[in-house]
């Protein structure tokens, strides 16, 4: 049998620390290891199989484009980009799109744009608002804005400002914009890897009413919580806030590599030929699944059937917090997008984890306490009940030993 831990080992560098499954299939919301054993898929390849893996209309749209054509340079017109990108902003805001391979190359392309429109009509206005905790990505450009010292370390840095703010607190964010005249607010409505912290309704639009009033760019990191996870298919809409820049990837390319910004009318015309590019964004395929995911979420009912699905999973949540207050501190987020806040210790919350891997439920770890959950939107309320009574049995345990797992 390959000893797939030892090659990984051997030939990949070791930025990740990876739990000991191999996966060799994946269906619906189940992936198989190559040793056979199957696993509830609660973490979605971070936030990417919306639909769960290997969905019948985005397995159509792999074949029929597979069959056609697989790249073509950005010097020609590509209908699948075309459409998609049609899609997305009759659904969003409006303006235009701009497709890179990645959420880290979304932020990029934000953080050239919102430079032209300091240069153009911003001048005097230097840098963004970013919150504490926050993840924007790890390239050179993104992980400046990225407030999470274990990310960002000691990495050479852009030289452009960036003001951190307590996520929530309205007071803090005000006296930010009257002292330092930012020219941008950047902002993920949940932190995702911070935590799974949701903004309030009332900062968001907070956030909204202060760009307007200071002419200050308001944009939305999306690449998490976007493309149906909440509920909508931008995490934003939930406050009923219009911004002026938006972050997608991940669950947009349907498990195919793609990201890109939706800029609104205040910065959609800035950026001219040269300006920016990239050689395979978008690639025709990943565009023509990110139109079979829209297809689903936007016309075939898909948004629905996840609100009823995270109805009920938060319910059984919320049933595990009342009888287990002292291990289950809250439950944040929002649609299917969770964080189970503990009182474990950071070794207590892995091994949690890794006792749930052992069960077959793959779930993440946040800020080293959190359980973070990130299902497809076609969890079914029956997969749901194996999963919360399998982690009840576990919590169970915990409380018997005095909330020190094995």
């Amino acid at each position: 049998m390959t000893d797939w831990v030892s090659l990984d080992q051997q030939y990949i560098l070791p930025t990740y620390n990876r739990l000991p499954i191999a996966i060799a299939e994946a269906r619906g919301n189940t992936l198989t290891d190559t040793e056979g054993n199957s696993y509830l898929d609660l973490f979605t390849g971070l936030a990417v199989n919306v639909l769960g893996h290997s969905h019948p209309k985005v397995l159509a749209a792999l074949h029929e484009q597979g069959e056609q054509f697989l790249h073509v340079s950005n010097k020609f017109l590509n209908p699948p980009a075309i459409e998609l990108a049609r899609r997305l902003v009759e659904n969003s805001i409006q303006g235009q799109v701009f497709f890179s391979n990645s959420g880290a190359e979304a932020t990029e392309a934000a953080v050239k744009l919102v430079h032209k429109w300091t240069q153009a009509e911003g001048k005097g206005k230097h840098g963004f608002i970013v919150m504490r905790k926050s993840f924007h990505g790890r390239t050179l450009g993104a992980v400046r804005l990225t407030r999470q010292p274990g990310v960002y370390q000691d990495f050479p840095q852009p030289d452009y400002p960036v003001y951190e703010v307590e996520p929530n607190d309205i007071d803090a964010l005000r006296e930010l914009c009257e002292r330092e005249r930012p020219a941008a607010i950047l902002a993920e409505p949940i932190l995702g890897s911070g935590g799974v912290q949701p903004l309030s309704t009332a900062y968001l639009q907070e956030i909204e009413r202060l760009c307007q009033e200071k002419g200050i760019l308001c944009c939305m990191d999306e690449i998490q919580t976007g493309i149906g996870r909440t509920g909508h298919l931008f995490a934003y809409q939930h406050a009923g806030i219009q911004p002026d820049l938006i972050l997608f990837a991940k669950g947009v390319g349907g498990g195919l590599p793609l990201g890109g910004i939706i800029a609104g009318e205040r910065t959609a015309h800035l950026f001219k030929p040269g300006d920016h590019g990239t050689t395979f964004a978008p690639s025709p395929l990943s565009a023509a699944l990110g139109n079979a995911v829209l297809q689903v979420l936007l016309e075939d009912g898909g948004l629905e059937e996840g609100r009823r699905n995270a109805e009920h999973l938060w319910t059984r949540l919320s049933q595990l917090k009342e009888k287990y207050p002292s291990l289950v501190q809250a439950i944040r987020g929002q649609g299917m997008m969770i964080g189970i806040h503990t009182s474990l210790a950071p070794k207590e919350a892995s091994q949690l984890q890794q006792t749930l891997l052992t069960d077959g439920f793959l779930v993440d770890i946040a800020q080293q306490t959190v359980i973070r959950l990130l299902p497809p939107l076609t969890l079914t309320p029956q997969e749901t009940d194996r999963f919360t009574n399998h982690l009840a049995k576990r919590l169970a345990e915990i409380a018997t030993k005095g909330g020190t797992t094995p």
